[in-house]
């Protein structure tokens, strides 16, 4: 029993670039437009990468800057226990409570925040504040933005990069539908020629 063995095809780089009389015009094309789309997918993907890195950081920036720390006063008891976690990561289980400061212009200020649960009334407690003195989020510190701003960009490029391909593709996509129209109109031409020959 003859033993049959699979001969495997070796691949050929850079086909469409070389000589050959086989060679159609739209591979020729159809090289040009995978050089041109994964250089753009490069350039797109590191420029849209930096520009959300970069807004992500500078927003976070602004944000540390334009906020401050200061001591509030708790106006009634916290309750004792948080109803849910706030954050499965962190095991933060503050409560809400109302508490009352006063701004650097000297307004008073009532508000809701977290705190620590069983608080007294009357404890002091940390808030945070934008200029107006309203109340807001603690800023992330210098390294959680970077690590962020890094996030941020690294999806924003391959987004970025993900749509160029998708549209180089579909450019070949066309070019291939072309393609077999061409080839569908050749064979109505040559294909009787053809059969005559050999019928």
């Amino acid at each position: 029993m003859a033993s049959t063995r699979r001969t495997k095809a070796a691949k050929v780089w850079f086909w469409r670039w070389r000589r050959n009389p086989l060679r159609r015009h739209s591979d020729r094309v159809e090289a040009w437009i995978v050089l041109v789309t994964w250089a753009f997918v490069l350039q797109v993907g590191v420029l849209a990468g930096l520009a959300a890195a970069s807004s992500v950081e500078g927003g976070l920036a602004e944000q540390r800057a334009g906020s401050r720390a200061i001591p509030a006063e708790l106006t009634e008891d916290a309750a004792k226990t948080a109803l849910t976690t706030t954050s499965v990561f962190s095991g933060d289980d503050k409560v809400w409570g109302t508490v009352r400061w006063t701004a650097a212009d000297g307004t008073a200020h009532r508000g809701r925040t977290r705190v620590e649960p069983g608080s007294a009334a009357g404890a002091t407690v940390t808030v945070w504040t934008d200029d107006k003195g309203r109340l807001v989020a603690k800023p992330v510190t210098a390294s959680q933005a970077r690590l962020r701003a890094v996030f941020t960009g690294v999806l924003a490029g391959l987004g970025g990069g993900v749509a160029v391909l998708v549209c180089g593709r579909l450019v070949r996509v066309g070019l291939d539908r072309r393609r077999v129209e061409q080839w569908d109109a050749e064979w109505e031409r040559i294909g009787p020629k053809w059969r005559r020959t050999t019928g």
